[in-house]
């Protein structure tokens, strides 16, 4: 609340002005005459000179014009802004009270000042309290989605690292907190840094490259705009950092200025700013973030705190680029040349005749070797003759001419190498992960044995990252912490770790579900090679996976997250994901539980508030549901399935106004949720808003188009408002989708036959 300011009445002191009698005012009749007309002087009236003002004066004048003032402006400005609670904190760190013990949380309104509030990406929640003790080492882990574990950070490499030093060290609290958030890259990562060296670091790990040119002031960003210049880049983060600068960047975005992305597509939002391997603006790219990485380092130095720097691994051999362009000046009669070259390649290859399809590959490349597909290809052919160097080299090559540069090339690992490598007098540290992923991969090729996709890392891959930065953070470790190693105790396995944090035969599904539904069917994937391929064989190992997973397997899942409770019963993601399994059973009460234990521990997760909002609803509880939605709004304003939750519930209390105005603001933030799209819909017609509903339902189908809820619902409207072909169309559309759907064979044959 701002503080009413007192209105104080204007009092003159008395006593305080005195006019003297022993002498004339100085200006008097005679002397305003004296001035005007230039006679009339008296013998006793002194002239006074008229001063000149220098010239150094009037500069003076001048700067004190063009600076202090505006300066003070600004500075009152700000500090009214202030006053009034304007704006949000910058800073990636933030107090918070945890059953009322001082601690340091995520902030996850960090990002707004790199990304549109709509849009802002967040770290997964952490707390560590603020007052560190003696027995605890603190490590903070920072970068991009890799380096937090996606698709899902109850598995990053970092957890597995946690895992292996409390194993080795039982006696000592290690804390470990993942500061690392998709979409980012080297400058919001800098920003990071410098809020995590404040908070008594013991250590700090970087994984970081992929996002170099896709992030923001990156070359192929869609975030901000593009900006050569590293101190121009600084300086407009550092605007974003004061209320005023916050001010002026919400007033730009209401007068629509920006073409900045308003709503989160994931990568297909990249899809139009591709980049060439040999654009100019890559060097900016380089040079940034050689600076950065640089800076980082300095900050660490800084604090003294020891830093390890990791190169950057990438699924080679089983993620083909995902856009291709040929070289500029490609004449047309090359072009044709080249097409029939390559068309005839795929027919040898399809036919497994790889010797000359790879000749034809090797012609057409002398042609234009630019086109990334084109080497893909040649790799693929290669690795088929066992020819694995020759395959490893193409497969490279296809990566780095990848126009959709999503994985991190050889530039930004060499940069890391340089910066990191032999400054160990420094304190600062290097793993290799680049080269212990081809050390550990067949014949030297990462590819799906470490991966999901391009570079999100497995479990295995998460866990051979963590036993390689295990291997040099024991090295340097502070003294402190070093001396209560224990003796004798090898090395947690991949399997004893994956015990340890929970990682079930459910969670395995639940993964892999994500991954190829979330991931691979979507945009920019759809548009690799071999695309058809690849979802086929998921969706036979996902079937394996459903399979597998019987009565008694999920018996033993839930022991599993039971046992690993009780041994590390501080773990918020051993209650989140236990919460998420019994949710899964439609246990519930169980569920609510656990997520109630997460809020206990992290009472700024707005997920659990979300999960307990929605469970209860399911309960009949809708107070307390839209309550607890409202508490995940109001933490992560952008929260599209908190809103949806909202909505649903209003809609049950037959609040269908307030329910309608949820489910847009949900469909605001994710465009592509098909049930908020129904559910809008339902209520216009509800209303007699029959155009707006049929409106919604096409608008939902325009980005789902899959979905055979939508056509069906549609199909209804359209039947009953007389439009009997259109109706038809619908439900076959329908049915192409979901053949086995006899509501929808019912509806179809009751509009064929006429009857409704």
């Amino acid at each position: 609340m701002c503080a009413k300011r007192r209105k104080e009445s204007k009092k003159y002191p008395k006593g305080n002005i005195k006019l003297s009698k022993s002498k004339k005012h100085p200006v008097d009749k005679g002397n305003i005459d004296t001035i005007s007309k230039g006679r009339g002087k008296h013998k006793d009236t002194k002239e006074f000179p008229q001063k000149r003002i220098t010239r150094r004066r009037l500069w003076l004048f001048r700067i004190i014009a063009v600076t202090v003032i505006p300066v003070s402006l600004f500075f009152l400005v700000e500090v009214a802004l202030r006053v009034a609670g304007y704006g949000f904190s910058t800073k990636a760190i933030i107090k918070c009270k945890v059953k009322d013990t001082a601690c340091y949380c995520d902030n996850t309104r960090f990002s707004w000042q790199f990304f549109h509030p709509n849009i802002a990406r967040s770290t997964d929640p952490f707390v560590f309290p603020a007052e560190k003790s003696d027995n605890t080492c603190r490590i903070f882990i920072m970068g991009a989605s890799a380096a937090a574990g996606t698709p899902e950070g109850a598995y990053s490499f970092g957890r597995i690292l946690q895992v292996m030093l409390r194993r080795q060290y039982p006696q000592i609290n290690f804390e470990i907190i993942t500061a690392a958030m998709p979409a980012i890259n080297s400058h919001v990562v800098l920003k990071i840094a410098k809020d995590c060296a404040r908070h008594q670091p013991d250590l700090f790990i970087v994984y970081l490259g992929n996002n170099e040119v896709v992030g923001p002031y990156g070359a192929g960003t869609v975030f901000t705009p593009l900006i050569s210049n590293l101190s121009f880049i600084r300086l407009r983060v550092a605007l974003k950092g004061i209320k005023l600068g916050q001010l002026m960047t919400n007033l730009t975005g209401l007068l629509g200025a920006g073409d900045a992305p308003k709503v989160w597509r994931g990568m297909q939002m990249f899809i139009e700013k591709q980049v060439r391997a040999d654009d100019p603006h890559l060097e900016n790219v380089y040079r940034h973030f050689k600076r950065n990485l640089e800076d980082i380092s300095s900050v660490a130095r800084k604090s003294l705190t020891g830093i390890i720097f990791c190169t950057v691994g990438s699924n080679l051999k089983d993620s083909p680029p995902f856009t291709s362009l040929h070289r500029p000046d490609l004449t047309e009669t090359e072009q044709k040349k080249w097409d029939d070259m390559y068309e005839r390649g795929i027919e040898y290859e399809s036919a497994d005749n790889y010797t000359d399809a790879a000749k034809q590959y090797l012609e057409a490349a002398e042609i234009d070797g630019c086109y990334a597909d084109l080497r893909f290809r040649m790799g693929r052919c290669y690795w088929e003759m066992g020819q694995y160097d020759n395959a490893k080299t193409r497969y490279v090559q296809a990566r780095e001419l990848d126009t959709l540069r999503f994985r991190a090339d050889n530039r930004i690992n060499e940069i890391i190498r340089n910066v990191a490598g032999g400054k160990t007098n420094d304190g600062i540290y290097f793993v290799d992960t680049v080269k212990i992923f081809e050390q550990n991969s067949p014949h030297g090729i990462p590819g799906e044995e470490f991966f999901y996709e391009h570079v999100h890392m497995n479990f295995k891959g998460n866990y051979l990252l963590a036993k390689a930065v295990f291997n040099q953070a024991v090295e340097i470790l502070p003294e402190r912490i070093k001396r209560y190693r224990a003796d004798r105790r090898s090395l947690l396995t991949e399997l004893e770790c994956a015990r340890y944090l929970a990682y079930t035969d459910w969670d395995r599904h639940k993964i892999a579900d994500e991954v190829l539904n979330n991931f691979i069917k979507q945009a920019p994937f759809t548009n690799q090679l071999y695309h058809s391929r690849r979802v086929e064989r998921m969706e036979r190992e996902l079937k394996a996976i459903e399979e597998h997973i019987t009565p008694e397997v999920l018996s033993e899942n839930e022991a599993q997250y039971r046992r690993a409770i009780q041994q590390t019963p501080t773990d918020m993601w051993l209650n989140w994901k236990y919460g998420e399994f019994l949710e899964s059973l439609e246990k519930t009460a169980g569920a609510a539980i656990q997520y109630r234990a997460v809020l206990d521990m992290v009472p700024h997760h707005y997920e659990a508030y979300a999960k307990l909002g929605l469970l209860l609803g399911k309960q009949g509880d809708l107070n307390s549901a839209i309550a607890y939605n409202l508490k995940a709004i109001e933490i992560f304003p952008s929260f599209a399935e908190a809103y949806f939750n909202l909505g649903f519930a209003c809609h049950l209390q037959r609040r269908l106004d307030e329910a309608a105005e949820y489910y847009s603001k949900s469909i605001e933030f994710m465009p592509d949720q098909s049930q908020a799209y129904i559910n809008l819909g339902l209520i216009q017609y509800d209303q007699h808003k029959v155009a707006e509903a049929m409106g919604t339902y096409r608008k939902a189908l325009s980005v789902k188009p899959d979905d055979p809820d939508l056509h069906q619902n549609l199909g209804i409207m359209l039947r009953d408002q007389g439009q009997r072909d259109e109706a038809i169309k619908e439900f076959r559309a329908a049915l192409e989708i979901d053949p086995n759907s006899a509501k929808v064979r019912k509806l179809l044959k009751d509009t064929l036959e006429g009857r409704n």
